[in-house]
């Protein structure tokens, strides 16, 4: 099968299972496993931040940002087709007692004028903003990159106003590769960042959360109020340090990828494709089935695939490359499309 649903069903490499293997491990929950602690050293040092902390996966990891940043009754800022606010449960009022405060971007970019807008005055019957959450890349914008002079502006107006930011960075070291900036850069100036390593980086389990010594100390807290206290998880944190060794120069494999995706499929007729920027194809059937009749046929070519925005848009469909997808791969998709449109079924 050519499993083109999403870059976390990549599987470990013989080399990071290697590494997996000889990892030295103890209690983690004790702060006794010194392979956690060499991954989050090392993730600290990556984005600038004074610490971070190894979370099951990114959603806790979000979810911990909130419950730290915030108290309840009030609102985080999130932009409307954000992965925090469509696909993780509603936990931020589930967990944290905080509603979103939503706004429409472009192409999941909102503006600091917007921002502007929801921030309420101080008036005692307004429920009063206690955070903002950007996304990079943005995954139902097809892994756009955020703008870092409109992330930027965000930030100084929000700290102006004496609101944190988050950054929800499942995928930051895609956007590192496509800017060719360090993700220190793209994440200075937030007050939290989280990224996934089971997503590109392509391992089997985990994420970081990052930030100052204080709010890590309080997020190991929450992580074990939401059940995230792992033990023995130095095997874990080594396919963590291999990755961010070895997994992110190779994400631009993953872009040339989709790139040659998405020249492919905008060659057929009745499909709109969305440029990528990183590894996120997304495309809208203009004439045809629908995508998630699309994605059923394709299965039984072999391909899978899955409609766009968790499924919300009936025309729309996503392809995610990674290091399992292959040159190859990427052809024979094209051509398996290029059919169902043609004759679909036969």
């Amino acid at each position: 099968m050519i499993d083109l649903r999403s870059d976390t069903v990549t599987l470990p490499t013989p080399g990071m299972r290697a590494a997996m293997a000889r990892a030295e491990v103890g209690d983690d929950v004790y702060g006794e496993d010194p392979t956690t602690r060499a991954l989050e050293e090392r993730a600290a040092q990556l984005l600038g931040t004074e610490a971070a902390l190894f979370v099951p996966s990114g959603t806790m990891g979000n979810q911990i940002a909130i419950a730290c940043h915030t108290r309840p009754g009030q609102e985080v800022v999130v932009e409307a087709t954000s992965h925090i606010y469509n696909v993780e449960l509603g936990t931020m009022a589930r967990f944290s007692g905080v509603q979103p405060r939503v706004l429409w971007g472009e192409r999941g970019v909102f503006t600091a004028e917007q921002l502007a807008d929801a921030l309420h005055p101080d008036l005692y019957y307004l429920s009063p903003v206690g955070l903002v959450c950007l996304e990079n890349t943005h995954n139902a914008a097809g892994g756009r990159v955020w703008p870092l002079a409109e992330a930027r502006r965000i930030l100084e107006l929000a700290h102006a106003r004496g609101v944190p930011v988050h950054l929800d960075g499942a995928r930051i070291f895609n956007a590192q590769v496509a800017t060719g900036l360090p993700v220190r850069e793209l994440v200075a100036g937030f007050d939290s960042v989280m990224f996934c390593l089971s997503k590109g980086l392509g391992c089997p389990v985990g994420s970081l959360l990052c930030g100052s010594r204080e709010l890590i100390a309080e997020a190991r807290r929450v992580r074990k109020a939401l059940g995230g206290g792992m033990r023995q998880t130095g095997m874990l944190a080594a396919a963590g340090l291999y990755a961010l060794e070895y997994h992110i120069d190779r994400l631009a494999e993953d872009h040339t990828n989709a790139r040659l995706l998405a020249e492919g499929l905008s060659q057929l007729p009745g499909l709109q494709v969305w440029p990528p920027e990183t590894n996120i194809v997304v495309f809208e059937i203009e004439e045809g089935p629908s995508a998630p009749e699309l994605c059923a046929r394709l299965r039984g070519r072999g391909v899978l695939c899955s409609p766009a925005a968790a499924g919300t848009h009936p025309r729309r469909v996503r392809m995610v490359t990674h290091l399992g997808i292959s040159r190859e791969d990427v052809v024979r998709t094209v051509d398996l499309v290029a059919g169902e449109l043609r004759s679909p079924g036969e």
